[in-house]
């Protein structure tokens, strides 16, 4: 049981940072804007050791399943404060959080990974078809997903369905929890296709540092991850009363901090995994990593918000507003666009990332 020095790190940081989290919060210290960072800041640390934690599970699972069940639990974060934010009725931070967190990875994370294995390496090509899987996948899902919302904007009889959102967003959580289950073993084969190339082409500059973090026993490896789960509900709780003091302070709406500051936060560890990869020139494995966090936040994160909202007091549907209908299509529909061409280069990626910040600035003010 010998962690690295990078997990140590890692653990001291986090330690430190959701302690002064905690802090700021129950000795209301450092007015509005002070808490708030603090406990972001706690918060992508405590994404990042979870996802530490679903890796050293890698020896027991496997590394198909591992893959998967680190993309489910990496969100694990990011559900905890959208839950409790439907508790304090931010619903406008709700709904963009699941909106930005897509956003976040199709197009920031995707260009951040094209333009910096771009300029490395100069045209990457992923000839792998899994990635191509994904990506249909995943405008597969976010289709089903955006029908509550069609619904409501489009029916015919818009009144009548604006009393059945509700049960259709329901209906469509249970179905699309029902595919997730059923994709598990094509996802897992997935996984395994892509991870092939990995370990022969990173062992020499890595393989220490991931045979000691995978040599973790499996009690320590699930301790970690009950640990730094609980962790993760006390600083998202945290995280959410420090939300509103911040943005009436900063000036923001309630759907940029949603679709960014609560997105970026949530997603930041997969976010610099599938970065470092494209820096390794393992493009097929990037593009795998960084479309399977946002292909799980339409099929369970979102359905699963649906279904547990009234423990916390709410009810939370899958209708969303116009302008946050049409962001996801564009960047869903942009994102295929993108992949099925086989290959990317650095200029694509800037391309992506200038078109986030130009969503991102359009939510600004609401």
């Amino acid at each position: 049981m010998v962690f690295t020095r990078s997990d140590w790190r890692l653990i001291i940081a986090t330690i430190v940072v959701a302690a002064g989290a905690g802090v700021t919060h129950y000795a209301k210290l450092g007015g509005d804007i002070a808490p708030f960072v603090i406990a972001a800041i706690a918060l992508a640390l405590l994404a990042s050791l979870v996802g530490r934690s679903v890796e050293a599970l890698g020896d027991r699972l496997g590394s198909g399943a591992t893959g998967v069940v680190q993309s489910a639990l990496g969100n694990l974060p990011e559900l905890f404060v959208v839950l409790f934010a439907l508790r304090d009725k931010l619903y406008g931070v709700a709904t963009a959080t699941i909106v930005g967190s897509i956003l976040a990875n199709v197009l920031l994370v995707l260009g951040l990974a094209f333009l910096f294995g771009g300029i490395k390496h100069g045209r990457q090509k992923f000839g792998n078809d899994a990635a191509r899987t994904l990506s249909m996948l995943l405008a597969l899902s976010v289709a089903a997903l955006l029908v509550p919302s069609l619904t409501a904007a489009l029916g015919s009889h818009a009144t009548r369905a604006a009393l059945h959102e509700r049960d259709l967003s329901i209906v469509v959580s249970v179905l699309l929890l029902c595919l997730f289950v059923a994709s598990l073993p094509s996802s897992i084969k997935r996984q395994k296709s892509a991870e092939q190339p990995e370990p022969s082409s990173s062992a020499a500059p890595s393989g220490g540092e991931e045979e000691k973090h995978r040599s973790w026993p499996l009690g320590l490896a699930l301790a970690m991850l009950a640990i730094t789960g609980v962790g993760a509900a006390f600083v998202s709780d945290w995280f959410v009363a420090a939300l509103q003091p911040a943005i009436s302070s900063l000036g923001i709406s309630e759907a940029f901090a949603g679709l960014v500051i609560v997105a970026i936060a949530g997603n930041a560890v997969e976010n610099v995994v599938g970065i470092q990869l494209a820096l390794k020139n393992q493009s097929d494995y990037a593009l795998s990593v960084i479309l399977q966090s946002p292909l799980q936040i339409a099929l369970v994160v979102a359905p699963a918000l649906v279904l547990l909202s009234p423990i916390v007091g709410a009810s939370f549907t899958l209708v969303l507003s116009p302008l946050l209908i049409a962001v996801l299509i564009m960047a869903v529909v942009i994102t295929v666009l993108v992949v099925l061409d086989g290959e990317s280069n650095w200029l694509e990626g800037a391309t992506l990332i200038v078109l986030y910040g130009i969503i991102a600035t359009a939510f600004w003010w609401g």
